[in-house]
C-alpha cells in the first residue's frame, strides 16, 4: 500500500514539475517575443516619433541633436567677450567693406567711407553647428546664426561739391551659416596650421556687401607659420554661357510689349556682371550672346540670370529670374536648359508663370583633358560655346600658369557650309477656317541672314517636304538657324510657329536628326536633319 501510495505521490509531483517547467519555459519564450518586438519597434522608430513618446526634459542626446549641436555654452562666453570682439570685428569689417563701396561709387560722388561702425553691444548667437565631410587634411565647421544687432553704422557720403550726407543704419537683423575651415591639420599645437572663414549662407545682405563676406570669398588667419596659398581664393575653372532666347515673358508695358535685356553674374560685383543687349518691343527675345565668368568654387557657387525690362530713364522692372548650380554640369560637356522664371530666387511663393530662358552652359575645370574631339585639325579640340578649339589641356596656351586667368588664346572662326533637309512636319496647328492649311517652312540663318524655303504643301497639317538647303556659315559659334512655318493662302500668309537652334550641337557631332517642337504654338512638331561640313580659320586673339 505504501509503494502504491508513493508511486502515484511520486506521478502526480513529476507531472506537477513537468507542467510548471513547461509553463515556464512558454512564459519566458513569450517575454522574449514580446521583448524582440519591442526592440524592434524602438529600431523603426524616427526622431519625430521619440519626440511624440518622451516629455522635452528627457529627451536623449541623439533625438535633440539629431543633426546640428547646440552652442549655448558658446552663446555664454561670446556674451562676456563680446565687448572686445565688437572692437577687433568692427575694424575689419570697416577695412574690408570699404574698398568694395569704392567700387559702387557713382560717378558724382567724391567718396564712400564709414565715420562711424559699431556692431552694438548685443552678441550673436550661434544656434547650431555641424562638420562638414572635406578633404582629409582639413576640419570644416559650419555654424548657424542668429543676430539682432543694435548696431549703429554711419556712411560718409561727400559730394565734389563738398557738400557731406551722412547716412545712419541702425538695428541690424541677420541670419546666416558661418563657416570655418582649419587647414592643414599638423602634429604640432594648436594642430592647425591656419584657420578660414566666411559666411556660406545669407538672407539678408546684397550685393556689395555679400559678395564681400559671402563664400567662396574667406578672410585667413595664419596661425602657424607656413605657406598657406592653397588656402586663398584662386579661379578653379571657367563656365561658358550662351544667352540663347527667352520666351512667353511677362509684359510688363501697358501700351506695346516690354523690351527686354538680361543681366547674368556669378558674384555681384559691376565688373563681373555681364549684360545683354536690349531688345525692343518683343516677348520673345533671341540675343545669341557668349560670356565667360571666373569659377572659385564649383560645389556652391551658381549662375543667375535676371531679365529685365528697359524702361529707358526710369529703373528697369524685373520680369523674373532664374539660376544654375555650377555642380549640377559635367565638366567638359555643353548641357542646353530652358529654366523658368520667378520672382524671387531665395523667397519662392510665387508660382506664377514669367516665361523661360534658354541657356547652353560649358563648365571646364583648369587642368582636365579634352572632352570634345575636333573632326578640324589633330592637332586643336573643341572646349567651349565661343572660342572652342584651343591648344592644351585646359584648351589655351598656357604662358606661364595653366590656371592663371590671363592666358594666349588661339580662337578659331568655325566657318563650313551647314546642309539643312526639312524633312516633315507632324500636327500642325489649325490656323485655317476650313481646318486645313497649306504649310511651307522658311529657313533663315540670323547672323548673314541667308534666306531659303521649302515648297507648299496643299491641304495638310502633316506636310512632307524632304527638301535640302545648303547654307555658307562664316561664323558657326556665333550664328542661329530659325525656322518658321507659315500657312500660305491667296491673299497672304498666317505664322503657325518656330523653331530656333544654335549650331552648337551639329558643331559637336557633325551630323544628326531630331524632331523640334514648334514655338508659339498649341501643337506641332518639325522634323529635320542637319549636317556640317567644316572649313575653319584660326586667328590669335
Amino acid at each position: 500500500m505504501g509503494f502504491v501510495f508513493g508511486l502515484v505521490v511520486g506521478l502526480v509531483v513529476g507531472l506537477a514539475i513537468i507542467v510548471f517547467f513547461v509553463r515556464s519555459e512558454n512564459s519566458r519564450s513569450k517575454r522574449r517575443n514580446e521583448l524582440a518586438a519591442t526592440v524592434a519597434a524602438f529600431a523603426r522608430m524616427t526622431v519625430e516619433d521619440s519626440r511624440k513618446i518622451l516629455p522635452a526634459q528627457f529627451y536623449p542626446s541623439w533625438v535633440v541633436f539629431s543633426q546640428r549641436q547646440k552652442l549655448t555654452w558658446l552663446n555664454q562666453h561670446l556674451t562676456k567677450i563680446w565687448p572686445y570682439v565688437n572692437e577687433a570685428a568692427s575694424d575689419l569689417i570697416k577695412t574690408s567693406v570699404e574698398p568694395v563701396l569704392e567700387q559702387y561709387r557713382p560717378i558724382i560722388l567724391a567718396s564712400l567711407k564709414f565715420s562711424k561702425f559699431t556692431l552694438g553691444t548685443v552678441a550673436p548667437q550661434f544656434t547650431g553647428v555641424s562638420i562638414v565631410e572635406d578633404e582629409a587634411d582639413s576640419v570644416t565647421m559650419e555654424m548657424e546664426m542668429q543676430w539682432d544687432a543694435n548696431s549703429s553704422i554711419i556712411l560718409d557720403i561727400k559730394t565734389y561739391l563738398g557738400v557731406s550726407l551722412p547716412v545712419q543704419v541702425k538695428d541690424i537683423g541677420f541670419t546666416g551659416v558661418f563657416r570655418l575651415i582649419f587647414k592643414p591639420l599638423v602634429n604640432e599645437f594648436p594642430c592647425f596650421g591656419a584657420v578660414c572663414f566666411s559666411l556660406r549662407k545669407k538672407s539678408t545682405i546684397r550685393d556689395a556687401i555679400e559678395d564681400s563676406i559671402m563664400w567662396p570669398v574667406r578672410k585667413i588667419i595664419c596661425i602657424l607659420p607656413g605657406d598657406y596659398s592653397d588656402l586663398e581664393l584662386k579661379p578653379v575653372g571657367i563656365l561658358e554661357v550662351k544667352l540663347v532666347q527667352a520666351r512667353d515673358l511677362t509684359n510688363k508695358d501697358i501700351i506695346g510689349k516690354s523690351d527686354p535685356y538680361a543681366v547674368l553674374y556669378v558674384r555681384p560685383l559691376p565688373d563681373k556682371t555681364k549684360k545683354s543687349k536690349t531688345i525692343n518691343n518683343e516677348l520673345n527675345p533671341i540675343w545669341n550672346e557668349h560670356y565667360e565668368f571666373i569659377i572659385e568654387d564649383a560645389t556652391t557657387q551658381h549662375l543667375v540670370v535676371r531679365i529685365y525690362d528697359d524702361e529707358g530713364l526710369q529703373a528697369s522692372e524685373l520680369i523674373g529670374c532664374a539660376q544654375v548650380q555650377i555642380r549640377e554640369l559635367e565638366p567638359g560637356k555643353v548641357k542646353d536648359v530652358w529654366l523658368n522664371l520667378v520672382k524671387d530666387l531665395e523667397i519662392q511663393r510665387d508660382t506664377k508663370y514669367r516665361g523661360q530662358v534658354h541657356l547652353e552652359l560649358l563648365y571646364r575645370p583648369f587642368g582636365m583633358e579634352n572632352g570634345f574631339t575636333n573632326s578640324f585639325s589633330s592637332n586643336f579640340s573643341m572646349t567651349s560655346l565661343e572660342k572652342v578649339l584651343k591648344s592644351g589641356a585646359n584648351g589655351t596656351d598656357t604662358i606661364e600658369n595653366e590656371k592663371a586667368v590671363t592666358q594666349k588664346k588661339k580662337e578659331v572662326i568655325i566657318r563650313g557650309v551647314l546642309s539643312v533637309t526639312v524633312i516633315s512636319a507632324e500636327d500642325l496647328p489649325i490656323v485655317d477656317l476650313m481646318g486645313k492649311a497649306d504649310p511651307y517652312v522658311v529657313l533663315t540663318m540670323k547672323k548673314s541672314e541667308a534666306r531659303n524655303k521649302t515648297r507648299v504643301v496643299n491641304d495638310s497639317l502633316n506636310p512632307a517636304w524632304n527638301q535640302t538647303f545648303d547654307f555658307v556659315v562664316e561664323d558657326g559659334l556665333h550664328d542661329m538657324l530659325i525656322l518658321e512655318v507659315w500657312d500660305h493662302d491667296t491673299f497672304g500668309k498666317d505664322y503657325m510657329g518656330r523653331c530656333i537652334l544654335t549650331l552648337t550641337r551639329v558643331l559637336l557631332e557633325g551630323e544628326y536628326k531630331d524632331s523640334l517642337k514648334l514655338e508659339g504654338a498649341k501643337s506641332g512638331k518639325l522634323n529635320l536633319h542637319l549636317k556640317w561640313m567644316p572649313q575653319p580659320i584660326f586667328r590669335d586673339s
